[in-house]
């Protein structure tokens, strides 16, 4: 009988894991809704760009692909990194969690600094949002995701403090990776649609 019960009990253990959102439910919130708004703009760009093709691949050509491409790279590898990090924080393995989640807030870093060299010379160009339309939606969208990435890596430190404190939480550990994942979707969409969709 005893047997019995502790079979239940580990079902019902494994039932919850399995059912774990990972994370604070108002990320998920702020997540879901973040992702409305963009799905706006994407769907507003779509419009447009149908209306005057063109003019937005002539547009889409004057774009730096290969700081694009590397951005995407940065992304990719932190959000790597920020998994690994909280699957060790998960397996008890703090002191790895830490390490871990401060790779991935160097990688991350280089984001902004490619993103500034990618502006500058567009910028100087004579490439700004009043420039035309595409270049409208290219800096809109672009410039909100960059402000995400750098609130994102605000909160990675916050991360990396908390991880060092004596009794870490592991809620705000997921919850940080939650909304560093949704950044690096955003980011992967966007690449999509301004750099690489022809």
């Amino acid at each position: 009988m005893t047997d019995l019960a502790e079979g239940v009990d580990d079902r019902v253990r494994n039932t919850k894991a399995r059912r774990h959102v990972p994370g604070d439910a108002g990320m998920w919130f702020f997540v879901i809704g973040d992702l409305l708004i963009f799905g706006v703009y994407f769907v507003g760009y779509m419009y447009y760009r149908t209306q005057d093709s063109p003019m937005f691949l002539e547009s889409q050509a004057r774009l730096n692909l290969d700081i694009g491409a590397l951005n995407t790279i940065v992304l990719l590898t932190s959000s790597l990194f920020v998994a690994l990090g909280t699957g060790a924080v998960r397996a008890g393995k703090t002191v790895d969690g830490l390490r871990l989640f401060g790779i991935a807030l160097a990688i991350g870093a280089a984001f902004p600094v490619l993103k500034l060299f990618e502006y500058v010379p567009e910028i100087t160009a004579g490439l700004t949002p009043g420039t035309n339309l595409f270049f409208m939606y290219y800096f809109v969208m672009t410039g909100l995701h960059l402000c995400h990435v750098l609130l994102g890596l605000v909160i990675m430190s916050f991360v990396i403090r908390n991880l060092r404190s004596a009794s870490p939480r592991i809620s705000f550990v997921e919850t940080a990776a939650t909304y560093w994942h949704m950044v690096d979707v955003l980011w992967l969409v966007l690449f999509a649609l301004l750099y690489v969709m022809r």
